[in-house]
């Protein structure tokens, strides 16, 4: 198959993008696809091309990947890198490469990627792309609405108040929230401009930090525990993933620098709370509309009571990423993880004809 592997783009998770979308570029032609490794943002060129025969050259105009720096991009930067400094959100050929291709592999992290926009776009260019559809992706992006159908469908999740720029001097008290609490924007990822805060001094400066990011954002009561994850693939649970920071909890930083988390997966529970566990993923799932492949995150408190903090429509895939590690328990291999993710998207197509 000619597939476009689309990455980079303006969120904050653009560089964590480009290691997803190097790696499943990779696998996918190691399983003998024509791939084309493109930033969505940047585009092919600075101007209109002609692009006849360009998956024969596909590993030639593909991106170029280097590491994961430990700090998000500098977005302003990255704007000013364009040439034709467009206001169009999609790069130059962007849509015209996405259009030649069977597929399109969403490689994307963050804002513009999981938050519906470039799905509901594609929708409407007849583009065929991995993952969930435009309106799944749009509810699991925006933590706060994802708090409420969890409450409606009886998945618990730690209490959180929504707060919107302009609000910063409202006091914990009047929120119903108390020392300590969490500060994360309401729609980013990587746990970028994440706080945990213990005093009110820390709790201001958070706030300033969050309000860096996004215009909105969620207070959350904290909950001390262990962190997991479960992937959930066409609506079945993978096994369940432990990650325990060494130092800190799982920030940017210690998502994305090695030795920084130790991950052990299949996680060493009770089976009653690994199945637990497993059954609420599908029920984000399910309540969410994320109908091809998703991950979410949990917390489990001292008293065996399980959180789950959010969904992730497009998570990591590299080799190391924490889905991937799930799909090697049940062996299933990185590139047949790849392959797997594709033809459930292409079932759905099929299905809708």
């Amino acid at each position: 198959m000619k597939i476009i592997v689309l990455a980079g783009g303006l969120s904050t998770e653009r560089d964590v993008s480009f290691k997803t979308g190097e790696m499943v570029a990779k696998a996918l032609r190691e399983n003998g696809h024509q791939v084309i490794l493109l930033d969505v943002f940047m585009g092919y060129s600075d101007k209109k091309e002609d692009l006849t025969g360009i998956f024969e050259r596909a590993e030639e105009v593909s991106v170029k990947v280097e590491g994961i720096p430990e700090t998000a991009p500098d977005l302003a930067k990255v704007k000013a890198q364009r040439k034709d400094q467009s206001d169009n959100f999609f790069g130059p050929n962007v849509i015209e490469l996405c259009q030649m291709a069977d597929i399109v592999f969403m490689a994307l992290h963050g804002e513009n990627g999981e938050n519906g926009k470039i799905q509901a776009a594609f929708d409407l260019f007849g583009i065929r792309y991995t993952g969930t559809g435009y309106l799944g992706s749009a509810l699991a992006m925006n933590k706060g609405m994802a708090k409420q159908l969890f409450a409606g469908r009886g998945i618990p999740s730690p209490k959180g108040i929504p707060l919107k720029r302009g609000e910063e001097q409202t006091d914990l008290a009047e929120l119903g929230i108390s020392l300590p609490c969490v500060v994360k924007p309401c729609c980013g990822g990587s746990s970028i401009g994440v706080s945990i805060v213990r005093t009110k001094e820390a709790y201001e400066e958070a706030l300033k930090e969050a309000f860096r990011w996004e215009d909105e954002l969620v207070i959350e009561e904290y909950v001390e525990g262990r962190e997991f994850s479960v992937g959930v693939i066409d609506y079945k649970a993978l096994p369940v993933i432990e990650i325990a920071p060494v130092e800190g909890f799982y920030d940017y930083k210690n998502k994305y620098k090695a030795g920084s988390a130790v991950e052990t997966c299949p996680a060493e529970l009770p089976q009653d709370v690994t199945e637990q566990m497993q059954r609420y993923a599908e029920e984000v799932a399910k309540v969410l509309g994320l109908d091809t492949y998703s991950r979410s995150d949990f917390l489990l408190d001292k008293d065996n009571h399980i959180f789950c903090l959010e969904a992730n429509t497009l998570p990591g895939m590299t080799p190391t990423s924490l889905l991937p590690q799930e799909a090697k328990v049940v062996g299933m291999d990185f590139n047949q993880l790849c392959e797997k993710l594709i033809e459930i998207s292409l079932r759905k197509y099929s299905q809708a004809k």
